[in-house]
């Protein structure tokens, strides 16, 4: 006891020898006020902080430059009447229109579903953001942010990165959008930017997808549609059966009912609206590329680069492409094919090509390519295939240039040789036709003919070519076929039988060729690009036609008469009975070396139009005979030349074409007999024997 007392006295002598006055134990109440100070204090320093981190990244970080693709607009090609859509081009499928071109009742929607204060918020949904980001951290479903604005920004200028730092840079991002654009500016920008599926960025895209109209005019209720798809584009696409279009019913109905609770439409609209979706039109189901468009966008965008625009203006620089398709060609053209093709011969074993131009301007009107696009890529109306004897009238022209005449005679006896040749020259079915004109020759393909009608010339085979490149045949040095494609052996090569078509021709150059023959003479180049207009309304590029006098206009007649024979009594007679307007054509049917049929022709023209059809099997060079039924040019060509003309002239007034002049020159010598002599071999003057 004394122990304690002592000690007792001990702490009190201290404790006032310091002054110290003896403490109480903290109350629960004490500390927790405590804490709340320091916290309160440590709060306001990491807010203070945080505005200090905010403010420095607010002034550091600049708009940056938009994400390219977003800012790409489609191409649109057109038929040539500059409204009939061919094709597109593009990166992300987009057409910008302004605000003031947007109704209403889409505006209204779409700020009901996505952002109902996107007019009077500052831009960003503080909240929104920190739900967002700690979902995104733990992993769970993507949570994007809540205002237009955001969402606008994270598109744009953004990543599709989940992270705290972004979503901190996309706050800020919003912010500054905010304080430097007009709501109005950041609605149009929103609405021409966003994916509403269907490969359709954009509200004027997304309305030519599921609706078939410009965005202009959308009605209510497709306008809800639109706004509803938003929430998931490739989910609620009612093309993606019943259950995505429930779904898409479901969204629908709280869209409406949104517009509703923000007085955009009475609930009367709102319920009226909710009975039903509005129609979805069928989809087109032909890709972009499907078909024979394929082909022809392929041509199209070739033809653009060597205009000299770049892959980024044709991909996504919103041009406007007229082009001189008509659908009527392209339509004739591929039923024309139809119609001929024989029975159980399918696109991958017998290849057509047809080509149609317009004489007087070179106008490419239509094609047919050969398979679907998809399927192969190859187009047969520019690869082309040996000429055969649609190659005889530019002998023909150039004969005549060189002063003989329609009524002067030539050998038409079969076999026929002459100097360089190992083997003659035939005509089909080693027929004898004794002294023939060049009408004959023409009209019945008499082989043995043209070939004494070359060797009668002095230096006959290059003036056989120099009149054919005149005329619109593309000389063997050119690199390219036109719209890059290239140009398969042999080309136009001085031989003595390149009369008779042993070089590789496409119908696209042919039909160009024998065009110069209606046009009286005068050739124009081909062409397929009217005009290029840009998202300004600058015209890019406006075609000009470029025409010359290629033979006088004396021997075209003259030439398109022998041709008239052709359809009138000779090769190509049986075929073109009974067609109603004036028309010349030329049979051919082209051998090779080995004396297989390569390939098979039909190629003609009216005063309006010019068509070459050619049937070619395998990779371009397969055999005909023994395969086809029929083979020669008189047949399948010849049918399907007119199964196309009856379509594509359809409508059109028959015109004359040209009476003859028989134009007088120097006659061959009495008596010109043909060269027996066998010397050394002339391979190219025996491939492409014909009828």
């Amino acid at each position: 006891m004394r122990t304690l007392a002592n000690g007792k006295r001990k702490a009190a002598a201290t404790s006032a020898r310091s002054g110290a006055t003896p403490k109480e134990p903290r109350t629960w109440k004490q500390r927790l006020r405590r804490v709340a100070k320091w916290g309160t204090i440590g709060a306001l320093v990491m807010v203070l902080i945080g505005c200090g981190v905010f403010f420095v990244a607010y002034r550091s970080i600049d708009i940056p430059d938009p994400n390219a693709d977003f800012l790409t607009e489609t191409t649109h090609v057109y038929y040539a009447d500059g409204k009939t859509d061919l094709g597109k081009f593009a990166i992300q499928e987009r057409d910008s229109v302004e605000l003031d071109e947007m109704p209403e009742t889409l505006k209204d929607a779409v700020v009901a579903a996505e952002d109902q204060t996107f007019w009077t918020n500052e831009g960003i949904d503080p909240k929104g953001i920190v739900r967002a980001a700690f979902s995104n951290a733990r992993g769970n479903v993507t949570q994007g942010a809540s205002t237009i604005t955001q969402q606008y920004v994270k598109i744009l200028y953004l990543s599709q990165e989940r992270s705290w730092s972004r979503k901190a840079k996309e706050a800020i991002l919003s912010l500054k959008v905010q304080n430097q654009f007009t709501k109005e500016e950041v609605l149009e920008g929103y609405l021409n930017t966003i994916y509403f599926g269907r490969g359709a960025y954009g509200v004027q895209a997304a309305a030519q997808a599921y609706f078939g109209v410009d965005a202009k005019k959308l009605n209510l209720r497709q306008s809800a549609v639109l706004a509803a798809v938003l929430n998931d584009p490739n989910y609620l696409d009612p093309a993606n059966g019943k259950d995505s279009k429930e779904d898409l019913r479901g969204r629908y109905e709280y869209v409406l009912g949104s517009m509703a609770d923000v007085d955009a439409i009475s609930a009367e609209q709102a319920e009226k609206a909710k009975s039903r979706l509005p129609k979805f039109p069928k989809q087109d189901e032909d890709s972009t590329y499907g078909g024979q468009k394929g082909h022809v966008l392929t041509m199209v965008k070739k033809e653009l680069l060597r205009l000299g625009f770049s892959e980024q203006e044709i991909d996504g620089g919103g041009l406007e492409v007229t082009t001189t398709f008509t659908p009527e060609a392209m339509d004739a053209a591929v039923e024309g094919m139809k119609q001929a093709r024989p029975d159980g011969f399918g696109y991958k074993q017998l290849h057509v090509g047809v080509a149609t131009v317009e004489p007087g301007t070179g106008a490419l009107r239509g094609i047919f390519a050969g398979q679907d696009y998809l399927d192969s890529q190859i187009n047969w109306a520019v690869a082309g295939g040996q000429a055969g004897s649609t190659f005889k009238p530019f002998a023909l022209a150039a004969g005549i240039k060189e002063g003989y005449s329609l009524k002067d005679t030539f050998e038409g006896n079969s076999p026929y040789y002459f100097e360089g040749s190992s083997r003659p020259v035939e005509n089909q079915g080693d027929s004898d036709y004794g002294r023939v004109n060049l009408i004959q020759a023409t009209a019945d393909s008499v082989n043995t003919a043209f070939i004494d009608l070359t060797v009668s010339m002095e230096d006959g085979p290059q003036k056989i070519i120099d009149t054919a490149v005149d005329m619109g045949i593309p000389p063997a040095e050119t690199p390219n076929d036109p719209w890059g494609f290239p140009t398969r052996s042999p080309a136009l090569e001085p031989v003595t039988g390149v009369a008779l078509g042993s070089q590789t021709v496409s119908p696209i150059n042919m039909a160009n060729g024998y065009a110069t023959i209606a046009n009286g003479g005068v050739a124009a180049e081909p062409y397929i690009i009217e005009k290029v207009v840009d998202t300004n309304g600058d015209v890019r590029y406006n075609h000009k036609v470029n025409t010359h006098r290629a033979i006088p206009e004396d021997i075209a007649a003259d030439v398109s008469y022998a041709m008239q024979q052709v359809v009138e009594a000779g090769s190509g007679a049986s075929a073109m009975s009974g067609f109603a307007w004036p028309a010349a054509g030329k049979t051919g049917t082209a051998t090779r070396d080995d004396g297989a049929v390569s390939s098979s022709w039909y190629a003609g023209f009216t005063a309006q139009l010019s068509t070459a059809v050619m049937l070619v099997r395998g990779k371009g060079n397969g055999p005909l005979d023994g395969w086809l039924p029929e083979f020669f040019g008189g047949t399948y060509p010849a049918q399907t030349w007119r199964a196309v003309m009856d379509r594509a002239m359809d409508g059109k007034d028959p015109v004359p074409l040209a009476e003859p002049v028989y134009v007088d020159g120097e006659a061959p010598e009495e008596g010109h007999e043909p060269l027996h002599a066998a010397t050394e071999a002339d391979e190219e003057a025996e491939a492409g024997q014909d009828r």
